[in-house]
């Protein structure tokens, strides 16, 4: 259980983020959220408030390293530690900027360049201000998430593609490595197909389906629970085996 534990979680105000935050409200930990839209952010906020009052939103664009700082020692100075961070900030680039193109060579490098910052840098950006903290304290979680996409590749969104296979391959490593000796531990959790968009429900698994968000929610929690002790330094992916479709 995370009772009396802080979880601070970028993207907060949708999708596996906002889950994430209801989920640990339900198992008495303060919650800290995080999204660049005010508006969702507040209306998060505000449902659970009706679970717990241990609650707080930050507006944060995650790609302005001192609004990220910010957040993290208001979130200190009101709950007194960050014990599990879950980054989940990020997303295709085309389909953020509304930008869509038939592949890679026909996508304006602005959007390219908008891909790499957002799901690379900015969750970087969170990673680095919040394991500061984490090493003062000598623990912490740390859980970016990949995406089946880092491992088979995209035509299109290929900033995002890259950010995802960095996350889930040298960044998840180097944090382990780093945090180790300051007691904390980083893994990557890499989805595959899950139903936060409609869109999702036709992409092929072996399983016939795609994920729902709870699944992947509750391995986030598991991994960044006691039980999950032994975890670190490596991707889990669950994609219900679409990635073993793919290299039939």
């Amino acid at each position: 259980m995370a009772s009396n534990k802080t979880v601070f979680i970028s993207g907060g105000a949708s999708g596996i983020g906002y889950l994430c935050g209801e989920c640990y409200a339900k198992e008495g930990a303060n919650v800290v959220l995080l999204d660049i839209n005010e508006k969702a952010l507040n209306e998060c906020v505000e449902k659970i408030k009706e679970i717990t009052d241990n609650v707080m939103g930050c507006v944060v664009d995650v790609l302005d390293y001192a609004q990220v700082e910010r957040a993290r020692d208001e979130a200190v100075a009101r709950f007194g530690s960050i014990d599990i961070l879950i980054v989940t900030a990020g997303g295709a680039e085309t389909r953020l900027k509304n930008a869509y193109a038939p592949d890679f060579t026909e996508v304006d490098i602005e959007v390219v360049d908008f891909g790499l910052d957002l799901n690379l840098k900015g969750t970087l950006h969170v990673d680095h201000a919040v394991m500061r903290q984490m090493a003062k304290q000598g623990s912490g979680v740390v859980v970016n998430l990949g995406s089946i996409t880092g491992e088979e590749g995209c035509p299109v969104n290929v900033a995002y593609s890259a950010s995802k296979s960095a996350l889930m391959n040298g960044v998840v490593k180097s944090l382990a490595m780093c945090g180790g000796k300051h007691g904390i531990r980083a893994v990557c959790v890499a989805p595959g197909p899950v139903l936060t968009r409609p869109g999702m429900a036709n992409m092929k698994t072996l399983m016939g389906r795609a994920a729902e968000t709870q699944e992947i929610v509750d391995m986030i929690m598991y991994v960044a629970s006691d039980k999950g002790a032994f975890i670190t330094g490596t991707t889990i992916l669950m994609d219900g085996g679409r990635n073993v479709l793919r290299n039939k």
